[in-house]
């Protein structure tokens, strides 16, 4: 890694503060804590020992964003009680603020989560309280995203962002849409982007990891999307990179779930750098710990050491992340200040002989 300070690298990169803008809920879970809830939940399990299920759950490289999709159908068997998702959303936060996170963002589809009675507004209530709880005893700031699924079309998005805009304060603070992207377009879902805009809802929309170019367009274009989730595919196009660094459009980069799903072939290979080199606003993020086995420090290392990105680019686009936090602006820019004072004392620190 070129232009870092004189200390251990990965200390300096659990140490510098960092946003993580890009993580959901039901593919974060402690391995430890899936097992112990789907032994009193009795839910099937494809191993029953932490090594095993570390092991079972990673999902291995170049499969397809849908094989991916489908490890979800484990976690999300136990996340269906108030207590389990009050529990996994306090854990993901506290093991983010562990490794320097300041501010997360935790996105999941609440309709996901009521197989058992739970209302959506039980599922949003229970993880709040779980965040809010990590905050107190961490200080980490962490809110949530509603996602709306492709696949279940665009009478299902619009009330979701129906749903989303009743939470907004409720530490809700945006929309999204997930779900298996190929053969389902982003534009047929631009009533649920425009409701959720018009009621004060910030927007980021997965683009670009299972389909092309034409994918971001539709997400930025049509539906207004402020941040693209991946927008790994986004390098296919020369001239909507350009327009998307000069409209500011922020992509959130997950690189190890984006070589599982095959959206790139490496971590060598993800057009991270030239993103960074063109003036696209890029921040690194997790998406699924747990499935991708990774940590949002982790992330930064592979940037480092795959796309040879300098220490002082990696703190631009640790800033990036706060910048672009889905947060009142007074808020956001407390979140700025407070960066750049830790990160010149950081710096300072790390390079006193």
């Amino acid at each position: 890694m070129t232009d870092l300070p004189s200390m251990d690298d990965s200390d300096l990169l659990r140490r510098l503060p960092k946003a993580d803008l890009h993580c959901h809920l039901d593919g974060s879970l402690r391995v430890e804590t899936l097992l112990e809830l789907a032994q009193g939940l009795g839910s099937w399990l494809p191993a029953h020992d932490v090594p095993a299920l570390r092991t079972a759950m990673r999902v291995p490289d170049a499969c397809t964003l849908e094989a991916y999709l489908s490890s979800f159908a484990v976690t999300l068997g136990v996340l269906q009680t108030a207590d389990a998702l009050e529990r996994v959303a306090f854990e993901l936060a506290e093991d983010s603020a562990r490794e320097g996170v300041w501010y997360l963002e935790v996105r999941f589809a609440p309709i996901l989560n009521t197989r058992l009675g739970l209302s959506s507004d039980d599922v949003v209530d229970a993880v709040a309280r779980g965040l809010a709880r990590a905050e107190r005893q961490t200080g980490i700031v962490a809110r949530i995203i509603v996602c709306a699924l492709r696949q279940l079309g665009p009478d299902a998005s619009l009330e979701a962002a129906r749903f989303a805009a009743r939470h907004r304060g409720d530490l809700v603070v945006g929309f999204d849409l997930a779900g298996a992207e190929a053969g389902h377009p982003a534009g047929v879902h631009a009533p649920a982007f425009r409701y959720a805009r018009e009621s004060g809802l910030a927007c980021t929309c997965h683009a670009g990891e299972a389909e092309g170019p034409e994918s971001v367009r539709q997400a930025i274009d049509i539906c207004g999307a402020a941040r693209i989730g991946h927008g790994t595919r986004l390098i296919g196009d020369a001239a909507l990179m350009a327009s998307v660094a000069d409209r500011r459009i922020c992509l959130e980069i997950c690189l190890t779930s984006n070589v599982q799903t095959g959206a790139t072939p490496s971590y060598h290979a993800h057009p991270l750098g030239a993103y960074v080199r063109e003036g696209v606003p890029t921040v690194l993020c997790t998406d699924n710990r747990l499935m991708s086995d990774t940590t949002v420090t982790a992330e930064y290392a592979h940037a480092a050491a795959a796309q040879r990105l300098s220490f002082g680019e990696l703190c631009a686009i640790a800033r990036t992340g706060f910048e672009y936090a889905f947060l009142p602006d007074s808020e956001r820019h407390a979140e700025l200040a407070r960066f750049d004072a830790a990160v010149a004392l950081l710096a300072a620190g790390a390079t006193r002989p």
